[in-house]
């Protein structure tokens, strides 16, 4: 969220919890507002052996695991010009590697928008 005084931005964990902090003059692009937010993961892979690496994403297990297993992100909202918080409206998920690592999106009452992500690197489909 942006702070309404000084335009900097912040990272909100929960209600309350800051965990991250950007001064505005990093983001000068953004003085008006935004159109997109896009957030992401990423393991960086060099191949050296000839083979995906077998490092895992999350907590290694696919999306698909589902809770108790994959790793998610739950709640997620955006601040509107207001400083309101707003469910997102347009969720869209990508995973480059999908027999490696993946990601399922979804909504519902208790936990709003969602994601699961995770896997766990090289594997019998993912080499």
């Amino acid at each position: 969220m942006q702070d309404p005084k000084h335009g900097h931005w912040w990272l909100e964990f929960g209600s309350g919890v800051l965990v991250g902090y950007w001064p505005s003059f990093l983001f000068t692009h953004l003085r008006g507002s935004a159109s997109m937010i896009q957030f992401g993961g990423e393991i960086v892979n060099s191949r050296g052996n000839g083979f995906h690496t077998s490092t895992q994403m999350g907590s290694g297990h696919f999306a698909g695991e589902g809770f108790g297993k994959a790793s998610y992100f739950r709640n997620l909202q955006v601040v509107d010009w207001d400083n309101s918080l707003i469910p997102l409206s347009n969720l869209k998920v990508l995973a480059d590697h999908p027999n490696c690592y993946d990601i399922q999106g979804g909504i519902n009452r208790v936990w709003g928008n969602y994601f699961y992500y995770g896997g766990p690197g090289r594997n019998q489909r993912c080499s």
